[in-house]
């Protein structure tokens, strides 16, 4: 029943962000005055369909994912509409650029009031410093508990998670030539540089948040006993040497007082509803650390935080999209970095398992974060440069405006349908991949 119900939420959030990206799209034809022949949510045939008075008819397609905005005149038209005032193709090349942009800015646009109601809700996570080690490198540049990290190695930070982005980006090792650090204390802002040092440890390989929710596991070194003991990244663990864990905050306080050795770790651990046991062997490992902890947890704040720490929000999202491209693209990027439909139904039905035990309210936050970041990524995608998306189509236009002549239509439509097949294609190797790592 958990996984046919997370199945519908996740068709429910795939519309309403369809839905709100092809309005945009709607909104400014309508405004400029292009005739939409038909708004659909889904692709195949028709489920429901009527004809306004407008003359555009809106559909309800049998396949639930994605959706169109055919305008008379654009190039998913069968007719050119080249003798029709309200064809898209006699319209100012600005309009066609508004009207192109106006997807993505719609889909940015619901990521921001999304973020107004879980921050408002829910509070931000500071980045906050809650720990300094002992000798630490961190404890020789100056750092206390209660510091606030307000930039990170160049970077500008709100959040805890920024750190933690970072440093998946480019890990502490790689920075042995020194941390840049902003931080404040008692509202004075301070510099300083963190060098990390060298330190030979016993590791697990597991990353968690430690928060009040499950102990969900965010990665898992392949390098790692974790790894080798079978755990992966979205596992949830149920115990750790027999002692019962029922948060994030349990493994930090299991950890606060036990030290890993090369001794076996027993672990009980859940994933899709099943319960597993395992065995890790912790592995001994040269690491750099900078010698401090920081704060993932969310703390309430006032109306104008609420405001500021929105808009934070939407940067964070969408830099951490363009960010993770950039990892995609380099030696670190794995097909593992993607997911479609399939993956993003797994993500709904693991945060909505997790999340049903705290109440709605809390179950809806969450689901409400998953929209936040499916929405930020949905904008910065389609405005990527690639043929067939809106970055593509916006970039034809651009050189129309340069040339101050249309680019041939031949021109137009091959790019477009060669891109439109390598999307594809991309999107049936992720399809299959989702389902492999499914089962």
């Amino acid at each position: 029943m958990t996984r046919f119900v997370s199945i519908i939420i996740a068709i429910v959030i795939l519309s309403i962000l369809v839905i709100i990206h092809e309005y945009g799209h709607f909104l400014l034809a309508r405004k400029n005055g292009v005739f939409v022949k038909e708004f659909s949510i889904g692709f195949g045939p028709r489920i429901i369909s009527k004809v306004a008075k407008s003359g555009t008819r809106f559909s309800w397609k049998a396949i639930p994912f994605g959706g169109s905005c055919t305008m008379l005149g654009a190039l998913e038209d069968e007719d050119d509409g080249t003798d029709d005032e309200r064809s898209f193709d006699k319209k100012s090349v600005w309009a066609r650029m508004s009207i192109i942009l106006a997807g993505p800015v719609f889909n940015f646009l619901l990521a921001f009031i999304l973020s107004v109601a879980y921050v408002a809700t829910m509070g931000y996570d500071p980045a906050t410093i809650t720990a300094v080690q002992e000798g630490s490198a961190a404890e020789e540049a100056g750092l206390q508990v209660g510091d606030v990290i307000t930039n990170y190695d160049g970077a500008g930070i709100s959040f805890g998670r920024e750190i933690y982005v970072e440093n998946y980006i480019k890990p502490v090792s790689e920075r042995t030539d020194g941390i840049k650090i902003t931080y404040t204390r008692d509202s004075e802002k301070y510099k300083t540089v963190v060098y990390p040092k060298e330190t030979a440890r016993y590791m697990m390989g597991i990353s968690y948040n430690a928060t009040e929710g499950d102990a969900e596991l965010l990665s898992v070194s392949e390098a790692s006993g974790a790894y080798e003991a079978g755990l992966r990244g979205g596992d949830i663990i149920l115990s750790i040497n027999g002692t019962e864990i029922k948060s994030g905050e349990d493994v930090e306080a299991f950890f606060e007082t036990y030290e890993i050795t090369a001794d076996p770790i027993e672990i009980t651990y859940s994933r899709r509803g099943g319960s597993f046991d395992t065995v890790v062997y912790p592995t001994e490992t040269s690491t750099y650390s900078a010698g401090f902890s920081y704060n993932m947890q969310n703390v309430k704040t006032d109306a104008l935080g609420t405001l500021k720490y929105s808009f934070a929000e939407l940067k964070y999202q969408i830099v951490t999209v363009y960010k993770s491209l950039g990892v995609l693209f380099s030696d670190k990027g794995s097909l593992d970095m993607l997911s479609g439909p399939v993956g993003i139904v797994e993500i709904v039905s693991d945060t909505y398992t997790a999340s049903a035990s705290y109440g709605f309210l809390t179950t809806l936050m969450n689901l409400f974060s998953i929209m936040i970041m499916l929405s930020a990524n949905l904008g910065v995608l389609n405005l990527l440069p690639i043929p067939a998306l809106d970055g593509g189509k916006f970039v034809l236009l651009v050189i129309e405006a340069i040339i101050r002549r249309p680019v041939p239509k031949k021109v137009e439509t091959v790019v477009t349908v060669v891109g439109a097949s390598l999307i594809f294609l991309l999107a049936m190797v992720v399809l299959v991949h989702d389902v492999i790592r499914l089962f």
